[in-house]
C-alpha cells in the first residue's frame, strides 16, 4: 500500500511525498489573509492591479523592494496568480520586461570587473559576483516563498520553453530559471513511492494523464498496470509532494521481453511477483516540461532496482524493452551520400517500405525488409552519433547509466505510435549489474558503448 506521508525529513534530507500537513496549511493561509489585507491598506485600486504583462512587471519591482514577510508572501501569490491568467501575448510582454528590467546591470559589471582585476581579493570578487548575477533570480527565489511556487515556476518555464524558438532573446530568463530549478530539485531531495491501486486517487490520475511512452486508457488499463506482477515508481519533491517527477513502470517475468503488447494488455493472466527472475522497465515518463534538463532517470531506475532486489529476492536479470525514438525520422531525413555502400542499400529499401503499399504493416514486410531494416537500426544505435553520442535519446539515457545494448525486436510495438517512431522495432537494454559502473565509466570517458555481439554483427552485415 502507498503511504500517506507526514512531512518529516527523512535520513536523505528530503520530506516524504504526500499531503501538506494541516497545519502548515493552515499557518500559510492565516499568514496570506493578513498579508492581503496589508496589501489593500496600502493600494487605492483593485488588489487584481496585473491584467497586462507590464502591470505584472511593476508589481515584481515592487516585490523585489518590499520587506513585509506577510505581505511579501501575498504579493509574490498575486505575481504568481496574475501570470497564470494573463492571455499568451501578455505572457510574453511580461517575459520581455523581465529580460530588459531585471537582467544584470552592464556598467556595475564592468565596475566590479575592474576593480577585482585592480585589487583580486575576496571582497572584489564576491562583488563582481553579485554584480553578475540578475535580479530575476532574487525575483523567482521570493516567487517560490508562495504557496505552490516551485510547481507554478516549473510552469512558467514550460512556457519559456515554448517561446523560444521564436524569441531566442529569452534564452537569459530560461536559463536563469533552469539554474534555480537544478538547485531546488537536487537528488538529495527527492523521495522515490511505489505507486500501486491504493495511491491517492489524485496521483493515480496523474500517473495516467503523463504516460508519454504507452498510452494509460483510463483507470482499468491502469488497474492491470498496477497488478501483482507489476510495479510503478516514481519520485517526488517536498515542494511537491502529490505530483509525481518522473515515474517507471515495471514488468515481473521470466523472460527477456521482445513485444510490448504482452506487458501491457488489459486482459493476461497475472502472475506470483515472487515466482519471477526478471525485471523488465517498459516505461519512463518524464511528467514535467518546465524540468526538461534537469535529470532523474538514472537515478530513479538504479534506485528502483536497489528496492526490487531487496523486495523480491528471486529477481536477478534488470533489463528494458525501449523505443528506439528517432529511427524512423533518421530514415526520412539522412543523406544517403553519408552512409556506407551496405547501408545506402538497406536505406532505400527502408525508404521503399515508407513510401509503398505496406508502409505501416510490418507484419506483411518480406523478410528482405525485415532484415534490412533490423541492420540499418543496427548502425543508427551504434553508429550514428551527436556530439559524440548517440543520437538516439532513449540510446543515450540507458547506455550512459552503464546498461548493455543487447538486442533489437522486430514488430514489437506495431501501434500507430510505435511504427511511426521505428517500423515498430524496440531494443532491449540489459543492466548487468557487477558491469554498470565499468560501461557507464567508459562510456563517458571514451565513448564506448556497450553492445551485444549480436547487435554489432547485425551493423556490420549488409
Amino acid at each position: 500500500m502507498a503511504r500517506e506521508i507526514d512531512p518529516q525529513v527523512d535520513t536523505e534530507g528530503a520530506v516524504q511525498a504526500g499531503r501538506r500537513p494541516a497545519t502548515l496549511g493552515r499557518l500559510l493561509g492565516s499568514i496570506m489573509r493578513v498579508g492581503r489585507e496589508l496589501l489593500a491598506r496600502t493600494r487605492s485600486g483593485d488588489l487584481d492591479a496585473a491584467s497586462s504583462g507590464a502591470a505584472l512587471a511593476g508589481l515584481c519591482r515592487t516585490l523585489l523592494e518590499h520587506r513585509g514577510e506577510a505581505s511579501g508572501l501575498a504579493l509574490a501569490d498575486e505575481i504568481l496568480s496574475g501570470y497564470k491568467a494573463l492571455p499568451a501575448a501578455e505572457r510574453e510582454a511580461f517575459f520581455d520586461d523581465l529580460n530588459k528590467e531585471f537582467a544584470p546591470d552592464q556598467s556595475a559589471i564592468l565596475t566590479a570587473a575592474e576593480a577585482y582585476r585592480l585589487d583580486p581579493r575576496f571582497e572584489t570578487l564576491a562583488g563582481l559576483a553579485s554584480a553578475i548575477e540578475a535580479p530575476r533570480l532574487k525575483l523567482f527565489e521570493q516567487l517560490n516563498t508562495a504557496p505552490g511556487g516551485t510547481g507554478r515556476l516549473v510552469a512558467m518555464r514550460a512556457d519559456l520553453l515554448d517561446l523560444l524558438a521564436r524569441q531566442p532573446d529569452l534564452r537569459s530568463i530560461e536559463s536563469d530559471l533552469h539554474r534555480l530549478l537544478v538547485s531546488w530539485f537536487n537528488r538529495g531531495f527527492l523521495v522515490m513511492q511505489r505507486i500501486d491501486w491504493d495511491s491517492p486517487a489524485s496521483v493515480l490520475e496523474k500517473i495516467v494523464a503523463y504516460e508519454a511512452v504507452h498510452e494509460i486508457n483510463g483507470f482499468e488499463d491502469l488497474r492491470t498496470r498496477l497488478a501483482e506482477d507489476r510495479r510503478c515508481f516514481a519520485f517526488f519533491h517536498p515542494a511537491m509532494p502529490s505530483d509525481p517527477l518522473i515515474f517507471v513502470q515495471v514488468a515481473l517475468s521470466n523472460e527477456l521481453a521482445s513485444a510490448i503488447e504482452p506487458l501491457i494488455a488489459g486482459q493476461r493472466q497475472v502472475g506470483s511477483a515472487h515466482d519471477a527472475d526478471t525485471a523488465v522497465f517498459y516505461s519512463i515518463s518524464n511528467c514535467h516540461k518546465g524540468l526538461r534538463g534537469i535529470s532523474f532517470g538514472s537515478f530513479l531506475i538504479k534506485q528502483v532496482i536497489e528496492e526490487l532486489r531487496r523486495d523480491l529476492d528471486g529477481i536477478e536479470h534488470f533489463v528494458t524493452l525501449s523505443p528506439v525514438q528517432g529511427f524512423r525520422a533518421w530514415v526520412a531525413e539522412v543523406e544517403a551520400e553519408v552512409l556506407a555502400e551496405a547501408q545506402q542499400r538497406d536505406l532505400a529499401v527502408a525508404r521503399e517500405v515508407v513510401t509503398g503499399a505496406e508502409a505501416l504493416e510490418p507484419g506483411t514486410m518480406p523478410a528482405s525488409a525485415q532484415a534490412a531494416l533490423m541492420r540499418l537500426c543496427a548502425h543508427y544505435l551504434l553508429e550514428v552519433k551527436r556530439g559524440g553520442e548517440p543520437l538516439d535519446p532513449v540510446a543515450r539515457f540507458h547506455l550512459g547509466n552503464g546498461a548493455v545494448l543487447e538486442r533489437l525486436n522486430f514488430n514489437a510495438d506495431p501501434s500507430a505510435v510505435g511504427l511511426e517512431r521505428s517500423f515498430g522495432l524496440m531494443v532491449n537494454y540489459v543492466y548487468r549489474l557487477k558491469e554498470i559502473e565499468t560501461n557507464h565509466e567508459r562510456y563517458m570517458t571514451e565513448g564506448r558503448i556497450a553492445a551485444s555481439s549480436a547487435v554489432r554483427n547485425l551493423a556490420r552485415s549488409g
